[in-house]
This record gives structure tokens, sequence and C-alpha cells, in this order.
């Protein structure tokens, strides 16, 4: 996984040099940042492959020498020497999100669409069609008949469909998605900024049917489960943090909490392959059902129980490139079913 590394201070340096410099992160910064994303493909990672295995192999060296309390919240900056990226950090975001803020009240700019708008226009669209082919029967119905009347009815349009934008950012996702027909739209976020800016965005734009949250997917306070929850960008950012192998496994385990029974999730990522994004998910599915089976819970009484999650679809239309002998691309959009 590409990271950004800091320059090594002098060991006088107070902690606090280290804390204020996140929060006074440049344009330019920001951009190597972004760029320091991985290249990947379905093939497998097509650059910086190494780098990537050297900062996970570090980052859970370092988990192995930690209490596990420290890993209970990234509100506060760990020593230098452990920083993965600045994306990984909440510092960074609400920097972040109060320039771009400021930004639209005196230019009216959105700020930056991750990924671009050309792939978060494909995202919306091709999430529909996936959607609209479940409502056919062409793939599994998310719904649960018992609690929502026939196939039918529940999907005679979008608008029954609940969505929840995890790490919603501007939530310009939210907005294609309304384009798309969607009405029962949420956006969390843990950067107060993001959500004041997606808000705003919202009302000037006409959309105020779309309802933001402060909320950290990693400790969410959220209590309903959607029939569709998104992802662009929220897993890869986790997973920039020092910690970012354990917040992973957080995340999902938080994750599988907010998608109804049947529901989706789709995940979009410029740091993960479709092959390892289905691995990953194959391997929380293995850690849930190993929980399931402990001596002294209810899943040891269950004979067969599904996995949490299974392997939906995938998006196969963005642009491939030709690197060391492997085909790339730089994104991958990846739907699971909730069992």
């Amino acid at each position: 996984m590409a990271a950004i590394r800091l320059q090594p201070e002098d060991p006088d340096v107070s902690q606090a040099r280290a804390i204020a410099a996140a929060d006074l992160i440049s344009d330019d910064d920001r951009s190597v940042a972004a760029d320091s994303w991985s290249i990947k493909s379905d093939y497998g990672s097509t650059l910086d492959d190494d780098q990537r295995h050297a900062d996970a192999t570090d980052a859970l060296s370092v988990a192995a020498l930690r209490a596990a309390s420290d890993y209970s919240s990234d509100k506060e900056e760990p020593d230098a020497e452990a920083v993965t990226s600045m994306l990984g950090f909440q510092s960074y975001w609400n920097a972040t999100y109060a320039d771009e803020l400021s930004n639209f009240r005196v230019h009216g700019h959105a700020g930056e669409i991750w990924f671009g708008a050309e792939v978060m226009e494909t995202v919306a669209s091709w999430t529909k069609s996936l959607c609209t082919d479940i409502c056919q029967g062409h793939l599994l119905n998310p719904v649960d008949d018992d609690e929502s009347g026939s196939v039918e009815q529940s999907c005679k349009d979008l608008i029954s469909w609940s969505v929840l934008d995890i790490g919603t950012g501007n939530g310009l996702l939210l907005q294609e998605l309304a384009k798309q027909g969607f009405n029962d739209l949420t956006g969390t976020d843990y950067s107060e900024g993001a959500v004041d800016l997606a808000r705003s965005l919202a009302d000037r734009d006409g959309f105020t049917n779309i309802k933001f949250l402060v909320d950290d997917v990693l400790e969410t306070k959220l209590e309903r489960k959607y029939q569709l929850v998104m992802d662009k960008g929220t897993l890869d950012a986790i997973g920039l943090h020092p910690d970012g192998p354990i917040k992973r496994i957080m995340y999902w385990d938080s994750v599988s909490r907010l998608v109804l029974p049947g529901g989706i999730l789709v995940i979009t990522s410029c740091n993960s392959t479709k092959d390892e994004l289905v691995l990953e998910v194959d391997n929380f599915n293995q850690r849930s059902i190993g929980t399931s089976q402990e001596p002294g819970t209810v899943g040891d009484q269950e004979v067969g129980r599904d996995p949490p999650f299974r392997y939906l679809d995938h998006v196969r239309s963005y642009p491939t490139f030709m690197f060391g002998g492997s085909i790339g691309s730089r994104v991958a959009t990846v739907a699971f079913q909730r069992n």
C-alpha cells in the first residue's frame, strides 16, 4: 500500500509540532497524498506492491506491541514515525473540509470529488442497474418478504430503498443516486465540516430530502439498518491509518450491522482490487462463522450458518491499461449481499 512517510524530526521537537502540521496541510500536500493511493487491477496490484506489503508488515508489527486500548480512536495523532498516510487521520479530513467549506461559502465550489466525477456517475448508474436487476428477479431480492410484502410490491421503484453513504464527504454521490431515482438517502461522516458542506451543497442543489449526520462508522451510533450501503473511499482511508489492519476488522464488524439481511454493500476502492476485496470479505466471513461457533455463543446452536456476506457483482466498465505485463485499472467497485 503506497504511503506518505513524514521526514524524521529532531528528537527535541515537541509532539505539538507534528500535530499542528497535520492541521496545516497544503493543497499540494493533499494532491501528493491522494496520488499515493496505488493503481490496482482485477489481477492484483500493478504499482507499489513492495511498499504496500512493507507498510502492512510495519503496521502489524506495531499492532502486536500495543495494548488493545490504543486502538479505540484515531482522534489523537500517534508519533510521526508511525504515520502511514495523512489520509488515515481525522485531522486531515477536518482540515480538508474546513478549507472546502470556506471555499464553498466564498466561491460556491463543491470541492474535491474523490476518484473523479466519471467514476462517481458510473457508481451511481451501475448501482441503479444492480438494484433494478434484483427487483426484476435476475438477482436475489434484498427485501425480506415477511416484512415488506411481495417482490413486485417492494421493488416497484427505487423510492422505497433505504440508502446509507458512509464517509459521505461532500455528499455528491448521494445527489447522483437521487438523480437515479433513490429517495430515502442518508449520508454520514466523522468530520463535522464534511457534513456541513454536504448539507450546504444539497440545499443549494435542491436535494433537501437527503439527510446528513455526524457519525464514525468504526464507532457508529446508528441503530437503523439499510437496504443499500455505499462506501466510496472510506475503507481506503481507514486502511491508510497506522492501525489500518485492525481498523479494517472493526470496519467489517460495524458495516455488517448496518446492512439489512438481503441488503447490498457497494464498495468503491482505488487501493484494493476486486479480488482483494472479495478475499477480505471471505476472511471476515470466516472470522464471523468461527466466532459464532465458539462454545457458549448463540451461533454455536446454529448448524450450517450462512456467512455474513457473499460476492454479488463488480463494475467491468472502468478504463484499463497495461503496466508491467498486467492489465490495470485505477478503481474497483464491488457489490456484496448481506445474508
